[in-house]
């Protein structure tokens, strides 16, 4: 296992690339430290993938470095860096049992067959294959073949890192909490550095102690779940995470006081914000903190969701749709009413980045 250093990193899939659309990964340093369970999250095509296919070898980047602890391996192919990757797609080879494909990365290693079979045993046991060991892999269901690519990744004890590329994506929905809760555990026992890449905010949040967030080829918030959710950093870490995601609504500054729909509000940047002359300015809060009140911005009522949990009202202030979420036991209003947002929970945001009590941008 190692500390995984990315260190300037910039790729594109163009032999000249001339702009800024020219790059699938921009500008990008990051430390993924020695055995951290970490998701990469974002929508298709923000750069996820390339990513993992740089660290793992699979790609080399435009520039920048990739270090392994102090060793740096930038420009050595994925069998010269100790890792381990599971696919979207299960890789398994079918004419052989679950025993020979678990046992098939230590028997190319030249290990002892004595040692093959404690580790097989031990890896069938922990991602519950033992009663199928001798069966062929043909035969099993989708999710069992992703237990075995999963199983090959973790045999192995001289990996650096486990990386997954949306490894659960052909599973059945119902298989996929079992299979996430596994995958915890396993970190929990097996202590390998693991990075996981998905689109699912589920996934990540249950599966990773940090998640990084990308957006547009750029990683726009690194933190733990409860950080990403209470405090984005970028307006579309608010928009992503969550369901329903942050209400975005446009604002502007106006004698030092932040107004939107008309109304001042008060937000995280304190009670006075010094003009953003030609910035885009937006105010950020999630619908758990907007609440109906006597002031506040006037709004219709226009329909109620019922989750079973809470209820998902949408309202709406001329033509901005502004979500609420309320308990079971809070009252609706019909028609017209007021809506208002809790000042510690409402944040403002300078051109997508949220700006913080003391002028800076993150």
């Amino acid at each position: 296992m190692a500390q995984i250093t990315l260190d300037g990193i910039r790729h594109s899939y163009l032999a000249a690339p001339s702009g800024e659309q020219d790059w699938a990964l921009k500008n990008m340093d990051m430390v993924w430290e020695d055995g951290g369970a970490y998701a990469l999250l974002g929508s298709s095509g923000c750069g996820k993938t390339t990513l993992l296919n740089i660290i793992s070898g699979l790609l080399m980047p435009t520039a920048g470095r990739v270090l392994f602890g102090e060793k740096e391996v930038t420009a050595l192919p994925p069998d010269q860096r100790n890792i381990a990757q599971v696919f979207q797609f299960p890789v398994v080879y079918d004419t052989m049992t679950v025993y020979d494909n678990l046992a098939f990365p230590l028997r190319n290693r030249g290990l002892d067959e004595k040692t093959v079979d404690a580790r097989v045993q031990e890896i069938a046991a922990m991602i519950d294959l033992t009663s199928s060991l001798h069966n062929r892999a043909a035969g099993l269901t989708a999710d069992g073949k992703q237990k075995i690519s999963l199983g090959r990744g973790l045999v192995r004890s001289d990996v650096n890192a486990i990386l997954f590329d949306e490894p659960l994506t052909v599973i059945d929905p119902h298989l996929k909490w079992q299979l996430r809760s596994k995958l915890k555990e396993l970190h929990h026992r097996v202590g390998a550095t693991m990075i996981y890449v998905t689109h699912d905010q589920t996934e990540a949040m249950t599966f990773a102690d940090q998640v990084v967030v990308m957006h547009g080829g750029r990683v726009v918030q690194a933190g733990t779940p409860v950080e990403l959710f209470e405090t984005p950093a970028h307006t579309f870490v608010g928009h992503f995470i969550g369901s329903p995601g942050m209400n975005i609504l446009p604002a502007h500054i106006c004698d030092g006081q932040v107004v939107t729909q008309g109304t001042v509000v008060l937000t995280t940047a304190g009670q006075r914000v010094a003009a953003q002359s030609g910035a885009r300015l937006e105010v950020g809060v999630r619908p758990e903190h907007v609440y109906f009140a006597r002031e506040g911005i006037e709004v219709e009522v226009l329909k109620v969701a019922d989750s079973g949990r809470f209820r998902i009202v949408d309202t709406r202030h001329e033509q901005q749709l502004i979500r609420v979420l309320l308990s079971e036991a809070e009252p609706v209003p019909q028609g017209s009413a007021r809506v208002a947002f809790r000042a510690e929970k409402t944040h403002l945001y300078v051109d997508q980045w949220r700006l913080t009590k003391g002028g800076d941008l993150r």
